[in-house]
């Protein structure tokens, strides 16, 4: 089921009303309702795959129980990898198998052995397993290391696992911060409750108004580029990063709205990073559920083990959580080149003494955006971030490096239509900065104006025609 669907429009209303005016006085049921909710909406998309929803949450809430109820420290940590490896092995079945199939019989063939046969198959990539085979996976590496304890509900860790507001595509949620909120008593709060709905009509706005907007025309640059000159090309990486800001972004302002509505508050995802004044500060505010996961889970741990290391085997461990993050997204040679390139960026700005920080945001005013005199960064770090993009808006590494090729060596502008820098980017950017105080459900001063909220409502209402999936259903 989707946000921006009819079926959601009808879904929503009525899992509230039941919510809080029929099942409001037993904390139990409300989370089985939250539960059979999220089912059926997962199962909206696919009935087929709330199988292996369900399968991998059983999997992880028996090893949780178990782990602290071992003798020895070598019984926990075998616990811990049959949860790792369970996890890992579904998600590169469904979504990488065919791209390491593919990569061998490449390696092969260009050793001059023809392996014969079909090897790969025809696999469907299940919506969200990125999303919460990692959420599932750090319940049990937090149980490992003493941070969490086990919860004995069921109930409630299937909920955490599959709460529908963020099981598609995020934030990756903590079973630290989600887990208690489903085992605690929820109360109705008319303010946060208009809060969440403000949000969701600014991230129906950015992802309808802006993203879907934006989306024909990124289409047309690029599935043309051979009839495209580099200034062109270039133009339509700009575009790109918006509609994929507008659109993720959107779905986590949405998701956090909704999942407000029930009483439940979700991490931030988004802090602004097309105003970031470098590349560390960029990844400090992009995607942040899905970066910290990976510095908390595999930077920092590294980062102590070589702690004693040289600054090559540091420059490696950097190497590494950048892949991996690239290959999050996709299982295409495109996205480890992704991750590369950021990591190259990203290498000379870090001190290897130091660790990897993405947790320590700071959100005052003052620090989100930059004054006069920084714009030359924000504008440097803009540039660096949208040349990126060729990585993660190619299909092949040669379509990639083709729109490089184009950008450097014929970097002129032909006649191009302008309207949609003057009527969707520069007016959001604008608003961006006038919301700058609403984060995570902060201030809304902008949104609360009748005339705004109207107008918003108003012009979501008028582009609803044109509605496309969102991005990281694919990832």
């Amino acid at each position: 089921m989707l946000f921006n669907s009819f079926e959601f429009l009808l879904f929503l209303p009525i899992v509230f009303i039941l919510y809080w005016f029929v099942f409001n006085k037993n904390l139990k049921v409300q989370n089985s309702l939250i539960l059979v909710s999220s089912y059926l909406f997962y199962g909206w998309w696919d009935y087929r795959f709330l199988t292996l929803i369900f399968f991998s949450t059983i999997v992880d809430y028996i090893i949780g129980l178990n782990i602290p109820k071992q003798n020895s420290e070598k019984n926990q940590k075998l616990l811990l990898w049959c949860s790792v490896l369970f996890n890992l092995s579904v998600l590169g079945f469904f979504k990488y198998y065919n791209f390491f199939v593919d990569s061998w019989l490449d390696l092969f063939s260009t050793l001059g052995y023809e392996i014969k046969g079909d090897w790969t198959l025809n696999i469907i990539l299940p919506v969200g397993i990125s999303f919460y085979t990692f959420q599932t996976m750090s319940y049990t590496i937090d149980i490992y290391r003493k941070k969490l304890n086990p919860t004995t509900d069921f109930i409630s860790f299937a909920s955490f696992v599959s709460f529908f507001p963020q099981l598609v595509a995020g934030p990756i949620e903590r079973a630290s911060n989600l887990i208690p909120q489903f085992l605690t008593k929820r109360k109705f709060s008319y303010e946060i409750g208009f809060h969440g709905l403000y949000l969701i009509i600014w991230g129906m706005f950015k992802k309808i108004v802006i993203a879907d907007s934006l989306a024909p025309i990124v289409d047309d640059i690029f599935l043309n580029y051979e009839n495209h000159e580099g200034g062109m090309i270039f133009l339509g990486l700009v575009y790109f990063g918006f509609q994929a800001y507008a659109d993720f972004s959107g779905y986590s302002d949405i998701s956090i709205g909704t999942a407000s509505l029930f009483g439940i508050k979700l991490m931030s995802n988004f802090n602004y990073p097309f105003f970031s004044r470098n590349i560390v500060e960029f990844w400090r505010r992009w995607h942040i559920s899905m970066t910290t996961w990976f510095t908390d889970y595999l930077f920092i741990p590294l980062k102590i083990h070589y702690r004693k290391s040289n600054s090559l085997v540091n420059f490696l461990v950097l190497l590494l959580y950048f892949n991996l993050i690239g290959l999050w997204h996709g299982a295409n040679l495109t996205f480890m080149f992704f991750g590369i390139y950021h990591c190259l960026l990203f290498s000379p700005s870090i001190k290897f003494t130091n660790y990897f920080k993405l947790n320590s945001i700071n959100l005052s005013e003052n620090k989100i955006f930059p004054d006069f005199k920084e714009l030359f960064k924000v504008c440097k770090t803009f540039l660096l971030v949208t040349i990126g993009w060729s990585f993660f808006r190619a299909e092949t590494i040669s379509e990639s490096f083709l729109f490089l090729n184009k950008i450097f060596l014929n970097p002129s502008f032909p006649e191009f239509n302008r309207s949609y820098l003057f009527i969707y980017i520069l007016p959001f950017i604008i608003f961006e900065y006038m919301n700058r105080k609403n984060i995570n459900l902060k201030g809304n001063k902008l949104l609360k104006n009748p005339f705004i909220l109207s107008l918003l409502i108003l012009t979501i209402l008028n582009h609803l025609t044109s509605s496309f999936n969102f991005l990281y259903f694919r990832f």
